[in-house]
C-alpha cells in the first residue's frame, strides 16, 4: 500500500495530538517490543513509538527494522517519536482521496 502525500499530511494531522503507545525501552527492539507494535497497530491503525536512542545510525536502523517488521508505512519522524500507520481489516482511519 502507498499513500500520496495529501494521506499522509491528513495522517500527520491525526498523529498530532496522539501520546507515544509504544516506549522501547534498555533491552532495545525484542521480539515483545514488536509484538506489543504489532498489537497496537492492529487496534489503533495509527501509532507513536518513541525511540530513545542518541546515535542516529542506531535509531535508523532501529526504526528500518520496526517498519520492515511491522509492515507498516512510516509516516514520519520527529526527534525520536516514529509515526507508524497500518491500516487493519475494518478501517477505523477513512483515509482521503
Amino acid at each position: 500500500m502507498t499513500l500520496s502525500n495529501k494521506q499522509k499530511q491528513f495522517l500527520k494531522g491525526l498523529a498530532h495530538d496522539r501520546k507515544p503507545v509504544v516506549l522501547l525501552g534498555a533491552n532495545g527492539l525484542t521480539e515483545g517490543v514488536l509484538a506489543e507494535i504489532d498489537s497496537a497497530l492492529d487496534i489503533h491503525e495509527l501509532i507513536k513509538i518513541k525511540v530513545p536512542t542518541e546515535d542516529r545510525e542506531v535509531k535508523k536502523l532501529i526504526i528500518e527494522a520496526i517498519v520492515r517488521e511491522s509492515k507498516a508505512i512510516k509516516i514520519q519522524t520527529i526527534g525520536h517519536v516514529l509515526v507508524l500507520f497500518r491500516q487493519s481489516e475494518e478501517k477505523k482511519i477513512q483515509l482521503p482521496r
